[in-house]
């Protein structure tokens, strides 16, 4: 047997299936568009959002909270038995008749030292290269890229490479100074004593100054060059340029350089702990070793944590003025 269909019949089916799709669409609430792309950015930035509360601002609010309890190897088990000792920690932290308070004390200026010379010469080594690599001529893009190998590398290879080569008896540094130029009387130690500071900025500078090129060269293609041809019809020389045209223009490039080679080098880690193993020299001793030696050679995590809240509240002390002050200086020179 042969099955018959009406037509009539089949299409007033499909006419009231649309019918039915069509009512639902209706039902359906419709989002306006505006609410659409205004939502779309916070979709995007929240994967970032859960990053930064999962790897910095948690175990920030916990490292806070860890600092008004004394906590010791003790009660590593669970730290939440901890004592509450309130502002304790951090008495025992800024009382600097005390070898704690003085040893904290001895290695916050010297990481101020360390930082003022690491972010002054980055800065000086950055702004020369980028100006110089601003013409054209034959082997620029090679240097380029030699430049940008420091910071190309990774920072363990990098400082344990130089911690070979500052090595007393068999290290590149002294075979050069003392072997072949004979400057110096005999083989320096380089990684104990009052030696360690020097190469500690030495490493720092290397590996950082990289960046500050990198930046700058980009400011630099900002400025017209109708400003260098004019300057120059005009009889402006290279260094009048340099001054009247190229630092002014580079200011707001500079402003935010500083900051962040600033932020970067006062709390840097890994390079005193690569270059000097987890007990740094006393000339070497920048906050961050001193922090970690408290916390996780001394085992007294409460210490440790008040030590890093107080750096923590100097960087924000320090920033903040220092925006303060740029943004009323630039304010000024836009008046």
């Amino acid at each position: 047997m042969t099955a018959t269909v009406t037509p009539g019949r089949t299409d007033r089916a499909d006419s009231g299936e649309m019918l039915g799709k069509g009512d639902a669409r209706r039902r359906l609430p419709r989002i306006p568009d505006r609410t659409r792309r205004g939502g779309l950015p916070y979709l995007l930035l929240l994967p970032a959002v859960v990053l930064e509360l999962l790897i910095h601002l948690i175990p920030m609010v916990i490292g806070i909270v860890m600092s008004f309890r004394r906590l010791t190897q003790f009660y590593i088990r669970n730290w939440g038995e901890a004592p509450w000792t309130a502002l304790d920690n951090y008495k025992v932290a800024v009382d600097f008749d005390a070898p704690i308070g003085q040893a904290l004390l001895h290695s916050f200026f010297v990481t101020c030292l360390f930082t003022v010379l690491t972010v002054g010469l980055c800065w000086l080594f950055g702004v020369s290269a980028a100006i110089m690599m601003q013409d054209s001529f034959r082997g620029r893009g090679f240097l380029r890229a030699v430049f940008l190998t420091p910071y190309a590398l990774p920072v363990y290879a990098a400082v344990i490479t130089w911690a070979f080569m500052f090595q007393r008896d068999n290290g590149l540094i002294n075979h050069v100074l003392h072997d072949q130029l004979g400057l110096t009387d005999q083989p320096s130690f380089w990684l104990i004593g009052d030696n360690s500071f020097i190469a500690l900025v030495v490493v720092a500078v290397w590996k950082s100054w990289p960046f500050a090129f990198l930046i700058v060269m980009a400011g630099l293609q900002n400025i017209p060059r109708e400003l260098y041809e004019a300057a120059s019809i005009d009889g402006a020389g290279v260094w009048q340029q340099i001054r009247k045209i190229t630092l002014p223009s580079l200011r707001p490039v500079n402003q935010v350089l500083v900051l962040v080679l600033f932020l970067w080098t006062f709390n840097d880690f890994n390079t005193p702990y690569v270059l000097f193993g987890r007990a740094a020299p006393e000339a070497a001793d920048l906050i961050s070793i001193h922090i970690y030696q408290s916390s996780f050679v001394t085992w007294n995590f409460g210490s440790g944590s008040a030590m890093s809240v107080l750096l923590l509240l100097f960087l924000l002390v320090v920033t903040a003025v220092y925006l303060l002050l740029t943004t009323r200086g630039r304010r000024g020179a836009d008046a």
